[in-house]
């Protein structure tokens, strides 16, 4: 099995499926395909859980006759992958103007408690010299 970087680019559809793993904790080939939008066939999800294993991107057990998957990378760690690539693709690697969208008056109202909570973390990260 050859290990892959979770800074590796995953398809759409597989980002789906870790997605589906993320929040299910651990699911069988028909649980995933049963959550998947617009899904394909059986036969399909199980060869894409196939592939992903070889990437080094799940694991599996046995369950009696069923193969059991779950992802090999933690909630966190799947977290900041996406957001990584959120930030390079659609703001060139600003955080700023992340920050920004998600402070755009234009958007979802934003609570005076997590603007409360955002100014304390950008207080921790001045004074860790980040």
């Amino acid at each position: 099995m050859k290990k892959v970087s979770w800074e590796h680019k995953l398809s759409r559809r597989e980002r789906q499926v870790i997605d589906i793993l993320l929040s299910l904790g651990e699911a069988g080939a028909a649980e995933i395909l049963a959550k998947l939008p617009q899904p394909p066939s059986y036969s399909a999800v199980r060869a894409l859980l196939r592939v992903m294993e070889e990437k080094g991107v799940l694991t599996h057990r046995n369950d009696g006759p069923r193969y059991v998957y779950k992802p090999v990378i933690s909630p966190g760690k799947a977290r900041q992958s996406i957001l990584r690539q959120v930030l390079d693709n659609l703001f060139h690697g600003s955080r700023e103007q992340l920050v920004a969208a998600l402070l755009d008056p234009g958007a979802d109202k934003i609570s005076r408690e997590e603007l409360d909570r955002l100014s304390a973390r950008i207080e921790e990260a001045r004074r860790a010299g980040r």
